[in-house]
């Protein structure tokens, strides 16, 4: 009788240890015990949290071993965020930008590049004599040749004027004059082939003509000495010959022609 009462005593004045675990009678107490002070007792939460901030995988195996349970929770890793946020965006500036529509009726156009660069100096002016030179507008003429000389100094212009030689009041001048030093390089306006080079009997003194095509030639005059003959093909900027005062002429110049169909027009509507 005495040691049952002494038992009871002890039951209820002793704290509950592990050391419960050795005595008969008391494995169910043991187990409530080891499942307090078990690290397994933390909060789903706070492994989540943990998995999350050690860069974990996708998938984060909680183990419950104070249950015997397994608990996995999915958790969507970084780069699955960033992904859909990428193509999120992307979705969203492809449908922020407009399309561009236009009804049948109305005409698109689009403005030809242009063609003429340091390999193809000719090239605006090909494009330009795809139709007959005396069918070009004066806005696609201009600049479609290169200068005939280095530095332009224009003179007497294209047009009527008294002329310098003999005082005539209604001389039609065929060219524009450029005021220069005898000797100096006579330049190509363009390239084309030599029709004409020798001694202008209309008072041109030594003069060559080159022809550019589809009804445009130039011709160069006065000059002192010529430095192509007939058939010679010849590209923009080649020397042509050199600057004089041959022919009909009061002093060193270079007088430049501008021929379209046969006829002379302002050579600067073409430079």
């Amino acid at each position: 009788m005495s040691e049952v009462k002494q038992r009871g005593r002890r039951r209820a004045s002793s704290p509950v240890t592990h050391e419960l675990a050795s005595l008969p009678g008391s494995r169910r107490a043991a187990i409530a015990a080891e499942r307090i002070s078990s690290p397994s007792n933390i909060s789903v939460a706070q492994l989540l949290r943990a998995g999350v901030a050690s860069g974990a995988g996708q998938k984060v195996g909680v183990a419950m071993a104070a249950t015997g349970l397994v608990l996995a929770v999915t958790l969507p890793s970084t780069q699955a965020i960033d992904t859909q946020h990428i193509e999120t965006a992307t979705a969203a500036s492809v449908e922020a930008e407009p399309a561009v529509t236009a009804g049948a009726e109305i005409p698109i156009a689009f403005a030809a590049p242009e063609v003429g660069s340091a390999l193809n100096p000719d090239g605006r002016l090909k494009e330009t004599l795809k139709v007959n030179a005396s069918d070009v507008a004066p806005q696609a003429a201009k600049g479609t040749l290169g200068a005939p000389l280095e530095n332009l100094v224009p003179s007497s212009p294209f047009g009527g004027r008294i002329s310098p030689i003999t005082g005539q009041v209604d001389e039609q001048h065929t060219g524009q004059d450029f005021a220069i030093a005898s000797g100096t390089d006579v330049l190509a306006a363009a390239g084309g082939t030599v029709t004409f080079s020798g001694w202008h009997q209309y008072g041109g003194g030594n003069r060559v003509v080159v022809d550019h095509g589809n009804g445009l030639s130039t011709s160069y005059n006065h000059m002192s000495s010529n430095s192509v003959k007939v058939g010679d093909k010849v590209e923009r900027g080649d020397v042509v010959g050199l600057s004089g005062s041959t022919g009909a002429s009061t002093g060193p110049h270079l007088h430049f022609e501008v021929i379209v169909n046969d006829e002379t027009v302002d050579p600067l509507g073409w430079l």
